[in-house]
């Protein structure tokens, strides 16, 4: 699946450099699940030692405009890091969700993301817990890079290639006016230190029509998670099925 994903996406690389990349993305996911282990007995200070800012300013300054901030986020680098992190400063969050399937793990899994004040929507409740989060000013985290199936989804262009995109953070952006900025905790082999990245306030497409803003926005959006990963394709999670969904008529992919 991983090398499939690689091959639609990266079509001029050699097999050879595939090959290189997906291991690479194994090895961040054993970073990551390690962490996940550590995460709970972080303090502050302790943290501090091996993640930093980049762009702060931009979060503080979406924030202090007080319509909530949307932080346009994804599998990429240690995403469960991240959010915990953020929360660990002082700077809790809401985080979509959705429900693993044991009830055990899931408790487990939550509890850990929510020690230090963050706290879960999940999807089955996304539109009214984002509208009410953003109405209190609050931040909330989205993993904006999986598939979806219409309506939920709008299809725009992802790595040169058509995919079924959430459409329901630009639905709630433009409704509440909530500030969309990107943010990512990366690995950062010069600095040899996660680093938390908040890019600048992405700018809404407002034209009164509602349709075409909501699709121009979902593409901007996947556009900027594209922007990212090829930056770090070696820390994305290239073994999900990100184009299953297609239009219709057009044949699968896998």
């Amino acid at each position: 699946m991983g090398l499939r994903n690689l091959e639609l996406a990266y079509p001029e690389w050699a097999p050879e450099q595939r090959i290189a990349t997906l291991r690479l993305v194994y090895r961040n996911l054993g970073w990551l699940l390690a962490e996940f282990c550590l995460m709970g007995r972080y303090t502050r200070e302790q943290a501090s030692e091996f993640i930093e800012y980049d762009g702060l300013e931009h979060y503080l300054a979406a924030r202090e405009r007080g319509k909530g901030v949307l932080v346009l986020t994804g599998h990429l680098g240690a995403w469960e890091l991240s959010s915990f992190y953020h929360s660990l400063v002082g700077f809790p969050m809401g985080l979509v969700i959705r429900r693993l399937d044991n009830p055990l793990v899931d408790e487990f899994v939550n509890r850990i993301r929510c020690l230090h004040g963050n706290r879960v929507i999940h999807k089955d409740d996304f539109a009214r817990g984002l509208i009410s989060a953003m109405r209190a000013g609050e931040t909330v985290g989205i993993l904006m890079d999986t598939n979806m199936t219409p309506p939920q989804g709008s299809f725009v262009p992802f790595f040169g290639v058509p995919a079924c995109t959430a459409s329901g953070m630009a639905r709630v952006a433009l409704k509440t006016d909530a500030a969309v900025l990107p943010g990512f905790l990366l690995w950062d082999e010069v600095r040899n230190k996660y680093v938390l990245r908040f890019g600048p306030r992405i700018e809404l497409a407002r034209t009164g029509d509602l349709a075409a803003d909501v699709l121009a926005n979902t593409a901007e959006f996947a556009a900027t998670t594209e922007r990212y990963i090829r930056a770090n394709p070696e820390q994305w999670l290239w073994m999900h099925r990100r184009w299953k969904t297609r239009p219709a008529g057009e044949a699968g992919v896998y």
